[in-house]
């Protein structure tokens, strides 16, 4: 449930994140693009208004000549009364005999709105006798509703098209957001999982040999002899301890990259040969047979301990999972440069269930028996920590006739 909540606000997070970040880039975008095309629409015509009020102040043109039906010329004189109202027509009487005059916005380019409807683009210059005084102004407007018209539409244009992209992306980015955060969910949950197991695999064997010292401590006078068996379950229970504390910290280890391999060239077979003497014996005693096919006679740069406790696992699961009169072989053989390491058992055998999850921590198929056997849950996570280390891979497929053979590539 926490995980949820976690992942929950981490993906509000990122997805409030994304948005902010989409829409700023969408609004810098638009604001490029709007000023780029106002400023490619407004260009020619502002050149075309200082070209004429340039030409109408040296006199090149008389500005009742009409010869741009675009421009209108309003000529004020030095108290900014519009001298040329006849010149300009109906639309002095319509528009322009309220028009405003602005003094500050001689020799510059500006927008009117007319009767708030038409729009126009402006320049005002000084009119100055031959002694250089001033003698009124010229104002020339050109309209420009087109532009405006085609401005408001690209407006509203990368309106709609900044709207339907950024729910498209924010879509996109909440399946990527739960794309990126899925291996992080499913690190957390093995996280929670591994924590909970290990809690409950460690409080087992200390209530074991809590319970058991207790019972002691309550006949301080009785004879060993008499309390063996409850000392022999707490050895046996300190053993287990203290074997699953050292299979925790090497996962843990592994998991924050500590868990160093220290290589040097040995050879596999002679490491095998050396590992099953004990086990031989062992499985001697419990009337079963390990035979060994070893064909790897090459040394290979591995790491010697680490090689010798995977191999260890697996011997233990096959001695441990295999009834009487049955065997075990071990085989090597090289292929492509590569050792592949074979162990193989006619025991009970692996449902095909329980192959997905085999590798995983303190995944057991018959937790009841494990636990009995002494068994934790780590071991083939180990194994497989210890091959992966090592650049390879291990699997698990089923034994012919019967039982379970794992494949180790290095």
């Amino acid at each position: 449930m926490l995980e949820k909540m976690i992942v929950k606000e981490e993906l509000i997070k990122n997805m409030i994140l994304t948005f902010c970040v989409i829409v700023l880039l969408f609004i810098l975008f638009d604001v490029i693009i709007y000023n780029q095309v106002k400023h490619s629409l407004y260009e020619n015509i502002d050149n075309e208004l200082i070209q004429c009020a340039n030409n109408y102040c040296l006199n090149i043109i008389n500005p009742f000549d009409k010869q741009n039906p675009r421009m209108i010329y309003i000529i004020r004189d030095i108290n900014e009364n519009i001298i040329n109202e006849k010149s300009i027509g109906r639309m002095y009487n319509d528009y322009l005999i309220s028009l405003p005059f602005d003094k500050s916005l001689v020799n510059s380019l500006y927008t009117l709105n007319i009767a708030n409807e038409y729009k126009y683009r402006g320049v005002t210059m000084q009119l100055e006798n031959f002694e250089g005084i001033i003698a009124g102004y010229v104002q020339i407007l050109a309209n420009v509703d087109g532009e405006t018209q085609t401005l408001n539409t690209l407006l509203g244009l990368l309106g709609l098209v900044t709207v339907i992209l950024v729910i498209i992306l924010v879509l996109v980015s909440y399946g990527l957001s739960r794309r990126t955060l899925r291996p992080i969910v499913e690190s957390l949950k093995k996280q929670t999982e591994f924590v909970q197991n290990a809690s409950h695999e460690l409080r087992t064997p200390i209530a074991i040999i809590q319970a058991k010292q207790q019972l002691l401590l309550q006949e301080p006078n009785a004879k060993i002899i008499d309390k063996s068996e409850d000392i022999s379950l707490v050895i046996k229970e300190s053993k287990r301890l203290t074997k699953l504390i050292r299979e925790l910290l090497i996962l843990a280890a592994s998991d924050s990259n500590n868990l160093e391999l220290k290589k040097e060239n040995i050879n596999v077979d002679d490491l095998i040969k050396e590992i099953t003497k004990s086990y031989i014996d062992f499985a001697k005693i419990e009337k079963k047979e390990i035979n060994l096919d070893l064909n790897s006679n090459i040394y290979y740069s591995l790491d010697k301990d680490k090689i010798s406790q995977l191999l260890i696992i697996l011997l233990d699961n096959a001695i441990k999972y295999t009834k009487e009169n049955e065997s075990i072989e071990i085989k090597t053989y090289s292929k492509d440069s590569k050792i592949f390491i074979e162990v193989a058992d006619t025991g009970i055998g692996i449902s095909e269930e329980a192959k997905k999850h085999i590798f995983e921590r303190f995944y057991r198929e018959d937790k009841a028996r494990s636990r009995e056997n002494g068994g934790t849950g780590l071991g083939l996570s180990i194994a497989y920590t210890i091959v992966k280390l090592h650049g390879g891979y291990i699997k698990v497929l089923n034994n012919t006739p019967k039982g379970t053979r794992f494949i180790i590539k290095i």
